[in-house]
């Protein structure tokens, strides 16, 4: 989508390499797009020239689904994995080792959150949205199923629940941050949050909540000059989540004020 206009354009098609969805999106400094596939691991296209440049798949026959994905200032990245429960990384020198293997590389697990997570029944899913705290000392997930909030040390590989003070992150599913404010997209509630982070990322306390109809189940979002740009999915019109014909064009919502 082009600044001004109001209509977007393909950017990759359907299909393209392999890719069978595309799940969560980040561009990184170098201007890479790193584009999540739920079947298969990530993506890498030069933004530019929209050349695939490295995929990186997930290792093991057990069942898996990348869901979203975060970036560090240092170039690393982190995928959460709703079925496995695990976030998987890759590094700026394991890219660089990809694409020197003729782009092919293996998801690599950071974090195993699979003794802090409640149990869900019938493999429910649970990591979903990660986001970045300052400086990229910290990382937080949450646990769409449960309502859990995690924070993750890159540098211990350490993993631990936050004090939420007794409010859950039921259905949370995108979360943005920007220094110590989180913004979270609650799907199946139509809702949007906003929390407030301690210094360092241990605590986290709900500040203010909206919920409209007119969201249309959304699934992630990203904020702009204090705008937040929501996507609305219509998951439940058709999609995943339920029967029915979605309402077409799909569109983008401009949530001011949160």
């Amino acid at each position: 989508m082009t600044p001004g206009h109001r209509v977007a354009e393909t950017f990759l098609p359907a299909g393209a390499d392999g890719r069978h969805t595309a799940n969560g999106l980040e561009v990184d400094r170098a201007g890479r797009l790193w584009v999540t596939d739920s079947t298969r691991g990530v993506s890498v296209y030069d933004l530019h020239s929209r050349r695939l440049l490295a995929q990186f798949e997930v290792p093991g026959v057990a069942p898996f689904f990348i869901n979203d994905l975060a970036l560090t200032p240092d170039g690393t990245v982190y995928l959460t994995d709703s079925v496995r429960n695990v976030v998987h990384r890759v590094t700026p020198a394991q890219f660089a080792r990809a694409r020197a293997a003729g782009g092919r590389g293996v998801l690599r697990t950071r974090f195993d959150l699979t003794g802090l997570l409640p149990s869900h029944p019938d493999r429910a899913p649970a990591l979903n949205g990660i986001a970045t705290g300052p400086g990229g000392r910290w990382l937080l997930t949450a646990d769409m199923t449960g309502g859990g909030l995690y924070r993750l040390a890159p540098g211990t590989g350490r993993a631990s629940r936050v004090d939420t003070h007794g409010t859950r992150l039921r259905n949370a599913d995108g979360l943005e941050t920007a220094g110590r404010s989180m913004w979270v997209v609650h799907n199946t509630d139509d809702a949007l949050s906003r929390w407030r982070l301690s210094h360092d990322g241990t605590r986290a306390r709900e500040e203010a909540r909206r919920s409209d109809p007119a969201l249309q189940l959304p699934t992630t979002l990203t904020r702009s000059r204090g705008t937040l740009y929501v996507v609305r999915s219509q998951f439940d019109r058709g999609g995943p989540m339920g029967p029915g014909t979605p309402r077409t064009p799909f569109t983008i919502a401009a949530v001011r004020g949160l």
